[in-house]
């Protein structure tokens, strides 16, 4: 069987086109881009859930930020709002932050709260605490 050379340069096309491309595609470049959720989507209902304080004393801040100004505190087993959340990167980690409304409204550390879906989760947790 005889390959005619116009089919055989075809071929030779093809493949020689195919690896300038998958060349092209190795770069060699190997950027790790950290990956970061949005803050909180705006497809989020108003509030994220609610939280109850799990130390026996914090500070609220103005901003995601410890050295923020305080706007108030708020004691173990008070019950907040959370109506956002976002990540902040301080020092090398990251950390989640709530933001909360109402009569206490300021940001406070993800971890010194133990989120609910509702108020009643979270009046029953606080009560259970005690308060």
């Amino acid at each position: 069987m005889k390959i005619g050379t116009k089919y055989l340069c075809s071929q030779v096309c093809w493949a020689a086109a195919f690896t300038l491309l998958f060349l092209a595609a190795c770069t060699g470049k190997n950027e790790e881009t950290p990956v970061m959720p949005p803050t909180t989507s705006p497809l989020t209902p108003v509030n994220i859930g609610y939280g109850v304080v799990n130390v026996p004393y914090t500070r609220l801040s103005s901003e995601p930020d410890e050295n923020s100004a305080s706007p108030g505190h708020l004691r173990r087993g008070a019950v907040v709002k959370i109506v956002e959340r976002r990540l902040v990167r301080i020092s090398g980690r990251t950390e989640s932050w709530v933001l909360t409304n109402g009569d206490n409204q300021g940001w406070i550390r993800e971890s010194l709260v133990d989120v609910y879906d509702n108020d009643l989760q979270a009046r029953t947790a606080s009560n259970a605490m005690g308060n």
